[in-house]
């Protein structure tokens, strides 16, 4: 089922507008530049980002869902 719900999904080209809006999303949010990258991502393409990483909670654009146990 993961493989199935993974391949719905689409690969996009990391350009520079991508990479100065991860930038200055790390610089704005506080986040390592990796998670940066993803949200600005995310947000460039208009997606929710899912997570279970804490960093991300509380921020526009995201969907956060503590890990069980």
């Amino acid at each position: 089922m993961a493989m199935a719900t993974m391949q719905q999904g689409t690969v996009v080209d990391f350009d520079a507008g991508i990479a100065l809006s991860a930038a200055r999303t790390s610089i704005d949010c506080k986040l390592p530049m990796a998670d940066s990258v993803m949200l600005a991502t995310a947000r460039t393409f208009e997606a929710k980002l899912w997570t279970q990483d804490e960093r991300f909670q509380g921020l526009p654009g995201v969907r956060y869902h503590p890990a069980l146990g």
